[in-house]
């Protein structure tokens, strides 16, 4: 599965958020980069050692894919990388929910 990753290119990607106003910010300024995949039907997918924002991905993943009339199927789960646990999350299936599909 081919997954587009998003992170990696702002500090806050590396970031643990102090608060849960912060992280609705921070998910939320998240949208053009993530909606840009969505809109193009491409599998999304962020990464982070901040298991909040995974949370509020997990509810707003859903409803930016409404707003496009897309549906999709959202993964998460916890890696370990250079001794830090990551949460990542991702998207799968997207599709346009008149019955075509993303490849073509």
């Amino acid at each position: 599965m081919d997954i587009q990753w998003v992170n990696g290119q702002y500090p806050e990607d590396k970031r643990i958020f102090d608060s849960e106003m912060e992280v609705y910010e921070w998910t939320h300024s998240l949208y053009t980069d993530i909606s840009l995949y969505l809109f193009r039907e491409q599998n999304v997918g962020y990464a982070t050692p901040d298991e909040k924002v995974i949370d509020f991905l997990t509810e707003l993943l859903p409803q930016w894919a409404d707003h496009l009339n897309l549906q999709l199927i959202v993964h998460k789960d916890k890696v370990e990388e250079n001794g830090k646990c990551i949460y990542r999350i991702w998207t799968s299936q997207v599709k346009k929910l008149d019955g075509r599909d993303g490849k073509g």
